[in-house]
Formats: structure tokens, sequence, C-alpha cells
């Protein structure tokens, strides 16, 4: 069994005799074959090259087209500042929806226009060429209030919720519409899975999250589960307040980040959901010692078994030592046999 027909098999509830590993390798991959920063989220020929390369160095079971959340935002016309060895940002002070009323005159951006969410389409289809046949492929796109907070900055996207919730709602149809446009020309160029990042989603109140943020995520999962493809969830942040909600959105993985109790996301979602992570990226990750590192992923394997992936809470940071990758990935091929064999759950 592959990488890919292992993590296809863990996904269906159906027995396997090691646990997936699926780390977030961004900057960490552009630094273990020595380019900028810079050159990896921006050539998507750099991004597969080190994907593929990382995931056989380190054993992990899928390559990624992830690198920052400017794409959409860039196509869509935002001022994006790019640096050399550092992630694309969005000018926030100068957010293309600073004024509301710009709004009407935003188009849907062409995913195949030549743009920078080709360069990711371009992304999955390079990585499904080579690797497709052993790895999963993921692709990527923001969720609704991510990409809000992105088009019209995080402070104003906030206070709309109280001030104009129309608007809101208006947005994230906007946003919703080019977002499953976009994950299906990534699905049509050979995406597996789908993450759906919604970072901003653990800045606000279970209240909005319900009424407003809640419904377009499901819609966008519904739409991509259309597809053919997986759903993978990234909320980056303490979700605990989301937890329920999160479950009942029928991804296929949650993460869940290290500020988030393992325990108590296995209570909240049920035993048949899959849950990816979740510990400390800096402190245990990259500061801490292989031993720290399989005693952390112990707890969140005995809180969360079977349906397990092994990961970090959020991504890889640049400077892990790659001893510490090693720990991670020697944990997921032993924690199974560890603990009496393989695990199944039933999917049904």
């Amino acid at each position: 069994m592959n990488s890919r027909e292992l993590v296809l098999a863990h996904l269906e509830g159906r027995p396997v005799d090691r646990l997936p590993f699926m780390p977030i390798t961004m900057m960490f991959a552009a630094e273990h074959v020595g380019v900028p920063y810079g050159e990896y989220a921006l050539d998507h020929r750099v991004l597969a090259e080190a994907q593929i390369k990382t995931a056989h160095d380190y054993g992990s079971d899928h390559v990624s087209v992830i690198s920052d959340p400017a794409r959409e935002a860039a196509d869509c016309g935002a001022t994006i500042h790019y640096f050399d060895d550092q992630p694309p940002s969005i000018d926030e002070k100068n957010a293309l929806l600073a004024e509301k009323s710009h709004f009407s005159f935003l188009e849907f951006p062409d995913p195949m226009a030549g743009g920078r969410m080709t360069d990711r389409v371009e992304g999955v289809r390079l990585l499904h060429s080579e690797v497709g046949n052993e790895k999963i492929v993921e692709g990527w796109v923001e969720g609704p209030i991510a990409e809000a907070a992105d088009l019209r900055g995080i402070n104003r996207i906030m206070l709309d919720f109280y001030e104009d919730p129309a608007f809101v709602v208006e947005l994230f149809e906007f946003i919703i519409e080019m977002e499953t446009r976009f994950a299906k020309a990534q699905v049509e160029a050979g995406a597996d899975i789908i993450g759906i990042g919604d970072a901003a989603a653990s800045l606000i109140g279970p209240k909005f999250y319900q009424e407003y943020v809640w419904p377009f995520e499901e819609r966008l999962v519904k739409a991509i589960h259309q597809m053919g493809a997986d759903v993978r969830l990234h909320i980056c942040g303490k979700t605990t307040r989301h937890l329920e909600g999160m479950g009942k959105l029928k991804c296929n993985i949650v993460d869940l980040d290290y500020m988030v109790d393992m325990a108590e996301g296995r209570d909240k979602m049920g035993p048949k959901q899959v849950l990816l992570g979740n510990i400390d990226p800096v402190s245990v990750l990259k500061n801490g010692t292989p031993e720290q590192i399989t005693k952390e992923l112990e707890k969140c394997y005995r809180a969360t078994a079977p349906r397990y992936i092994v990961s970090a809470g959020c991504e890889v940071p640049r400077g892990t030592p790659p001893e510490n990758m090693v720990a991670m990935r020697k944990f997921a091929e032993s924690a199974i046999a560890n603990h009496g064999g393989s695990l199944q759950l039933s999917s049904n």
C-alpha cells in the first residue's frame, strides 16, 4: 500500500497498518531544497520540486500547493507585497475593498487566465503528473471569512458583522462562487483533496460563526465533494468554540491547531471524524527533542485513535531540525503496531 492508497483507505475507514503523515511544509520545503521562499511561492515548478523532494526525503504521504493566502486576492486586483525570502502579503491598509462601494465593480477572476490562481492550478497538474500515483495531491482555496479579510481587511470585516451584515452575506456569496471555480480547476488538474484555509474564523464568536461563516463553509465543502474530491479544513488558532460546527461540515479531514485539546475535538466531532494535528509547531516541533515530539504525538493519538493523521498543529517552521521531522514520521509508522495491531472504524 503506497502513500496515496494509505491515505484514501484511512479516510474511508478501511484497515491500515500505519498512520498517515501529512505535515504542512511550505517554508520548510523551500529551505530543504535551498530556494528563497519568494521563488517557491511565485513559481509552481519550484514549489513542485520542493514538495516532491521533501515528501520523498521525510516520508510524508502527500504533496500540496499551499504557499500563501494571497493568490485569489491578487487575481481580484488587490495590492500584494512580494519579498525575496518571505511569503507574499496583502496590503491591508489599502485593501481592495477598503471602500465597500468598490465591491460593485469586482468581477470573478478566471482561474486559468494566467495569474497566481493559474500558477497554483499548474502546480497541481505538475504534482499529479510527477507523483500522483504515489502521493495524495492536495489543492488549496481560502475559506469565506479568510478571503473576506484578505479583500476587505480583517478589522473592517469584523465591524461589518455588526454594522452591515447584508454586505457580509453579499461578499461571502461572491467568495464562495470564486473559490468553487478555483477548486474545480484544481480538481480537474488532478487534486485528490482540496484544503480550505479559513484562519480568521478562529477570531470570531460562536454566534457569528454559526450564523454567517458556517453556512458558507458548508456550501463550499458540499461543492467540492460534488466534484469528487475530499476536503481538508484548516483553521489556525483556537477553534474550541467552533468544534461542534466544524464537525458538522462533514470534511474528510479537520486540522486542529495546538491550542485546541484533541480529546475535546474528538468528543465534539464524534468517532468518525478524521482529525489531524496538533503538536505545537514551534515549542515542540522546532525547538523540542525527538523524545518530546513522540510523547506529544502519543497524547494526540490516545485522544483521537483510530481516525487520526500525524502532523503539527500548523505549518512546519523553517529551521525545524531534520531529526524532529523524522521523529514524526517514525511515530506514524509505529503507532498502530504499538497499540495492538491495525485499528479500524467503519465509515458507515
